[in-house]
């Protein structure tokens, strides 16, 4: 059925997308129309039960959001800050408590008290500022923050212009795809978004498929809790992941390169899209590209408010229009992706890292970090640091540089940090010192590098009450697929919040066969992962969470 849905949905083609137009149609009520909804599914002969199962899915397009005129932020970063109560005290003085919604981390980390309205994100001190954001178009929405290379500049350093910047792209066309692509292959490249696997080979893996039609998404819906790292590239060097997409496109034979860019960041569609117009403008992408019958175009998809988009399969169903729901591999999106055309997903820092490959040569980019990690890696630091922000570093950089050298050490006292997002490991602050930044470090140690975003727990914050809040985010935004992510996340909220709120001891024999039944019986890494950090935190701090097991 999936397979036949996927079909259907791709007759149009990518620009006349069911998904983008459930999001056109939800301006301005909040959620589409029921009679929208009806039209749609005939239009794309689909039934109804899909238009109205998707809507249903999205923080923004679902029924019960339907009126929300302000959004807080619930992320790690902004929960552990403990900023968020004063916020929605503030806007409770002007806002009737159902207009208050809530959105999963606006990238705001480095300042937190952050908030959503009318299609702009504040954080930091706006919220003191309230009636001027309502009554007048305001520039409060704008932030700083530092943004530092501790050895040599690649994904962070500033952008000249068009005409420089895509020099290596032309003359990357004038070469065979084959031989540029051996230069990704040579560089090691490995994903940035916490698997890590080699970029190279599974851009060769869609080349070798054999079809008219193929995809380049740019997956810049990761977001992790405390990672900012893709906001910084899409507001701050959007070129760097179009020249990415760019050049992907043209070693695997693909003309179409698509970015499903968060709700979260409505600021990065407008940069991107206006960075798409700069190539535009220069005849940079097109039909036969500077004479080299390559063709390549773009489009933007304005995600809807769901974590799981992150994961590739679920972000392809959700382009189709379809319930963002995890698919079984095999077959890999190589070999079906979207419309079931060989598609390859990457995510933004990945596809960053390609302008200094194909400028400098695979060897370079390997020379940098570690035999196995190479390159440079952002790292997102929060507001419990003395200088918050993001961070570009060599992978193999001792951590605990990064976090006190480079980030000026903690504001206060913190136990332990969460790196690489709600599936991260937890590192007590004992641990920092073995740690580097690459793969095997971490992997090694018990964690996960992740995005390499840092969020700090502070000393006072209960570790259980931290494992509750994982475990409700994880119930949150599973896509429902399968039973031990759906059920098992929802079992762990509710004996956490049980133990907090009572008197009550968790068998740990149960609570253990949760975790492993979680970890070992999940379609992918949302209900796979959440096991880690807890684990993490029973290892760590038995201490303080002995009192809640039996």
């Amino acid at each position: 059925m999936s397979n036949n849905l996927s079909e259907l949905l791709g007759r149009k083609g990518v620009n006349e997308n069911l998904f983008d137009k459930l999001g056109k149609l939800s301006h301005p009520e909040g959620t589409p129309s029921e009679e929208a909804m009806k039209e749609l599914a005939d239009e794309f002969l689909i039934g109804k039960a899909n238009t109205f199962g998707t809507a249903s899915f999205y923080d923004f397009l679902k029924p019960e959001n339907k009126g929300k005129k302000v959004y807080v932020c619930n992320g790690t970063a902004c929960v552990c800050a403990g900023t968020q109560g004063k916020v929605i005290g503030l806007l409770e003085d002007t806002f009737d408590s159902n207009d208050i919604g809530h959105m999963t981390c606006l990238g705001r980390c480095h300042e937190n008290s952050a908030f959503h309205y009318g299609g702009k994100n504040y954080s930091g001190n706006a919220i003191s500022n309230l009636n001027l954001i309502l009554n007048s178009d305001s520039k409060l929405n704008q932030d700083t923050y530092n943004i530092r290379a501790s050895g040599e500049e690649i994904l962070t350093k500033p952008f000249t212009n068009i005409k420089n910047y895509y020099q290596p792209y032309l003359e990357a066309l004038k070469k065979n795809a084959v031989d540029v692509l051996e230069e990704i292959k040579i560089s090691n490249l490995r994903g940035r978004g916490g698997a890590g696997f080699p970029m190279g080979l599974k851009l060769q893996f869609c080349r070798n498929e054999k079809n008219s039609t193929k995809f380049i998404i740019c997956n810049a819906d990761e977001g992790d809790p405390g990672a900012f790292s893709d906001r910084y590239l899409l507001e701050h060097q959007p070129h760097s992941v179009l020249f990415g997409m760019m050049i992907s496109g043209y070693v695997t034979g693909s003309e179409y390169g698509i970015l499903y860019i968060r709700a979260e960041y409505p600021e990065s569609v407008t940069i991107v899209q206006n960075a798409i117009r700069e190539l535009e403008n220069n005849h940079l992408i097109g039909s036969n590209i500077n004479g080299s019958n390559f063709s390549f175009n773009f489009k933007i998809i304005q995600a809807q408010g769901s974590y799981i988009c992150g994961e590739e399969t679920a972000l392809i169903n959700s382009i189709e229009g379809q319930r963002p729901e995890v698919r079984v591999r095999p077959p890999f999106p190589a070999q079906k992706g979207l419309f079931n055309k060989p598609t390859t997903v990457n995510n933004v820092e990945t596809l960053a890292a390609l302008h200094y490959i194909i400028s400098n040569g695979g060897q370079a980019w390997k020379d940098i970090g570690t035999e196995r990690s190479s390159g440079t890696k952002l790292v997102s630091l929060d507001s419990f640091f003395n200088n918050p922000g993001m961070y570009e570093v060599e992978m193999g950089t001792p951590l605990s540089h990064v976090l006190y050298e480079l980030g000026g050490g903690f504001k206060s006292d913190v136990k332990a940090v969460q790196i690489g997002g709600p599936l991260g490991g937890l590192v007590p602050v004992s641990k920092i010192g073995d740690l580097t930044l690459d793969f095997e470090s971490f992997s090694k140690e018990g964690f996960l590098m992740g995005h390499a975003s840092v969020v700090s727990l502070p000393s006072d914050y209960p570790v259980m009450k931290f494992i509750e809040h994982l475990f409700d985010f994880a119930a949150y935004e599973s896509c429902g697929k399968c039973f031990p992510c759906r059920l098992g996340t929802k079992r762990g909220q509710e004996l956490a919040e049980k133990a907090l709120k009572s008197n009550y001891k968790i068998d740990r024999k149960l609570f253990t066969d949760l975790l492993t039944t979680l970890e070992q019986g999940s379609l992918c890494a949302h209900g796979g992962g959440i096991p880690l950090p807890v684990r993490n935190a029973l290892q760590y701090f038995d201490d303080e969470l002995r009192h809640y097991f039996n």
